[in-house]
């Protein structure tokens, strides 16, 4: 028998699904597959062949969908200019939106719409309790803000063009490696920076490269505004121009500080913290130690092939009994992660 502390880790897979959704609604409209009922069905088609093939490549022991609150947004309600500039969603993708949680929940899957706010919650939550329960977490999704829940347990597929195969599975090394910042201040880069995604600005004349450096040489914010508070600034700047020396760079250690000491940029990196910040205290409802509750794998094999052949394509019904109804891989092989 092997010993608990050799044992893998269980593996939580949390899936943005209206990232899904959204991505696959655009890439394969073309293909205007409807369900057995005649509604469009391609964006929920391409969303479930895609979480097929990461339980295949993943072999997770439970899975979550995060869904977004489609009647009620604190972040709205707090922010109301909170994603403005957006294009009105498609009528048919709108539809796939409020079919996708019970297609998914009829599979016997784990969903979760927390009122008033996003997916992106749901994403925060799924790490949270990933740590809190010793197992690792990889979520999916084409949303950056994800990867502040980056860390030693949880790893995000960030969806590009390329699909599940093509796309990049970052963990604390790699996230580094792309933006020269540490996972657990990605929150105040992207706070820094801004989303125009979200129509979220930035901290004025503050870009991507400024911020990364800031976070690199000082540490955290935190440090950045007490010595801007109590000192005039005048270690951030001194460490950012010794930075500027070493690497043959242009000094610009008063330029920040101006900028960072500017009315509004303290209010502005602030809020940006609080909109950007997922709540990571959700109930997830899982119950790992409750053998076929929703989350878990394997399914029925006879459930999968009614729900997903509703969907009308063969080969992925087909595909699914294979996926979903087989045992995770941490219960059948102590090598396979």
């Amino acid at each position: 028998m092997t010993a608990p502390e050799d044992r893998p880790r269980k593996l939580l897979l949390v899936v943005d699904a209206p990232s899904l959704l959204h991505r696959n609604h655009h890439a394969r409209a073309h293909t205007r597959i409807i369900d057995r009922s005649g509604r469009p069905a391609w964006a929920l088609h391409g969303m479930l062949r895609q979480i097929l093939e990461a339980i295949e490549a993943f072999a997770p022991d439970a899975v979550i969908f995060g869904l977004d609150d489609r009647t009620a947004s604190m972040r709205s309600a707090y922010y109301p200019d909170y994603k403005a500039g957006r294009a009105e969603k498609d009528a048919d993708l709108v539809d796939q939106l409020e079919r996708a949680g019970a297609l998914l929940d009829a599979l016997g899957l784990a969903t979760l719409t927390p009122p008033g706010l996003e997916a992106d919650d749901v994403n925060a939550s799924g790490a949270t309790w990933a740590r809190a329960n010793d197992w690792n977490c990889v979520i999916i999704t084409s949303d950056r803000d994800a990867f502040a829940h980056i860390s030693d347990h949880t790893q995000v597929l960030r969806l590009i063009s390329g699909g599940i195969n093509g796309s990049p599975l970052l963990n604390p090394k790699r996230l580094f490696a792309m933006y020269g910042v540490a996972a657990e201040h990605y929150l105040e880069y992207a706070a820094l920076r801004g989303d125009a995604s979200d129509n979220l600005p930035g901290v004025t004349g503050i870009g991507e490269k400024t911020a990364a450096a800031l976070l690199a040489q000082t540490g955290s914010m935190r440090v950045v505004w007490a010595d801007i508070d109590h000192n005039a600034g005048q270690v951030v700047e001194a460490t950012m121009d010794a930075w500027a020396a070493e690497t043959g760079a242009r000094r610009i250690g008063a330029t920040v500080v101006r900028r960072l000491a500017a009315p509004g940029a303290r209010e502005r990196f602030d809020f940006n913290v609080r909109i950007m910040s997922g709540r990571d205290d959700l109930d997830l409802g899982l119950t790992p130690e409750i053998p076929g509750s929703p989350g878990l794998l394997p399914l029925d094999p006879d459930r999968v092939s009614r729900v997903v052949g509703f969907l009308n394509v063969e080969a992925t019904t087909s595909l699914a009994i294979r996926v979903l109804s087989t045992d995770p891989a941490s219960t059948t092989s102590p090598d396979a992660r």
